[in-house]
């Protein structure tokens, strides 16, 4: 579905290049020759002068023609005071209205180029929200019929719009979707994520006031773009909190999250994460964006590194044979913070790896698992990851 919108906004882009596609023109002046390029926007408007310079250039026609007349006597002379008068008051109104086809063309180009960004931002993702905002904006028709004929090339091109703002936003909803189900699968609510402060207020603005008309006044087809758009790309930009990639590069079980047998005592007990094996000095890396708010030795931990990522979320990284960060540091996801080992309670090389919402600990399985969650709900041939079965099981008594 998406390369078909893809392929879509290519065709329209390739259309609007066409009706104005960039031109060179050969000049020669008798000395030399000189190469003129003529952009599209600058056709659109040439094309409108053109039209106008035509209409009046009728009206100088008749007005010369009927000055010869007079000069030739055959027709009666008008004082001079009152035709002057009489020239001046069209060549004013002749100058309004160039100026409105000219105001006219560059909205409509500069409408049609806005529209165009907001296709693009909702199939790259990226793009600058207030300039976006701009083109829910509508345009109000023009009431001169000359510069609503200079116009008309537009026409198709903004319909050909709205069909793809209208694909666009069936897409981008879709996306939403996905991604949604995908956070409630990790046991988080999306809301958590694209929380938004309660706190309120702000200048009073009329609701008569051009501000408050503006939106009123949005076109309906790309405001529900801009704002499916703006959702998805705010919950986007919130899943940098979750834990999505692996640890290590190459992962394995010996214990699991949940009520185990404690490998020192032997008696039932809580183990608040993972035990992930491998050899000491393994590199160990960020699942996740975040501020560092522990590194150093830990009680049962060892060297340990907790990792802030907000939203009430933290990971945590035991029994470390070297840790690299600092606290207060800020990290990235896939960003290396510390070597594997064994220090602390533990009864060989291996990582403790925690999640914990809201302080307290859940299982990181669902994290691990499923890998960066756009790509899971893309490739759903994502599978579980086995606990090991091989070797002495390294394990810890957290």
């Amino acid at each position: 579905m998406t390369k078909i919108f893809t392929a879509s906004v290519n065709r329209f882009a390739a259309g609007a290049r066409a009706v104005f596609a960039p031109r060179h023109v050969i000049f020669h002046d008798g000395q030399s020759i000189r190469r003129i390029r003529l952009g599209g926007v600058s056709q659109s408007l040439a094309a409108g002068v053109a039209a106008t310079v035509v209409a009046f250039a009728g009206y100088g026609a008749a007005s010369a023609t009927g000055d010869a007349a007079v000069a030739a006597g055959l027709a009666a002379p008008v004082q001079s005071e009152q035709r002057l008068a009489t020239m001046e008051r069209k060549l004013v109104r002749m100058q309004a209205r160039v100026a409105t086809i000219r105001e006219t063309a560059e909205q409509h180009a500069a409408r049609i180029e806005q529209r165009q960004a907001l296709l693009a931002a909702a199939l790259t993702g990226e793009g600058d929200e207030k300039k976006l905002a701009l083109a829910t904006l509508k345009l109000q028709p023009t009431d001169d019929r000359l510069a609503a004929y200079v116009v008309a090339p537009f026409g198709k091109l903004e319909q050909r719009q709205a069909t793809l703002a209208g694909e666009a936003t069936r897409q981008l909803q879709q996306r939403y979707a996905m991604a949604t189900r995908e956070i409630r699968k990790l046991g988080l609510r999306p809301d958590r994520i694209v929380k938004q402060s309660a706190a309120m207020g702000g200048p009073l603005i009329p609701a008569a006031s051009a501000e408050a008309t503006a939106d009123l006044s949005a076109d309906a087809q790309f405001r529900s773009l801009f704002m499916t758009w703006k959702k998805l790309d705010t919950l986007e930009q919130g899943v940098i909190a979750i834990p999505s990639v692996q640890p290590v590069q190459h992962l394995s079980f010996t214990s699991n999250f949940g009520i185990r047998s404690d490998p020192f005592r032997g008696s039932a007990a809580m183990h608040a994460g993972v035990d992930i094996p491998g050899p000491t000095g393994t590199p160990i890396y960020a699942t996740a964006d975040g501020i560092i708010s522990h590194a150093e030795r830990q009680g049962g931990y060892g060297n340990m590194v907790e990792i802030n990522h907000g939203k009430g979320i933290a990971t945590r990284y035991g029994h470390l044979s070297k840790i690299i960060v600092t606290a207060n540091g800020r990290v990235r996801r896939g960003q290396i913070i510390g070597l594997m080992g064994s220090t602390g309670r533990s009864t060989g090389p291996h990582l403790h790896y925690e999640v914990r919402i809201d302080g307290h600990a859940v299982n990181p399985v669902p994290f691990l698992t499923t890998a960066d969650y756009l790509l899971a709900a893309k490739d759903r041939s994502v599978g579980q990851i086995p606990v090991s079965a091989t070797g002495p099981a390294a394990q810890d008594g957290l």
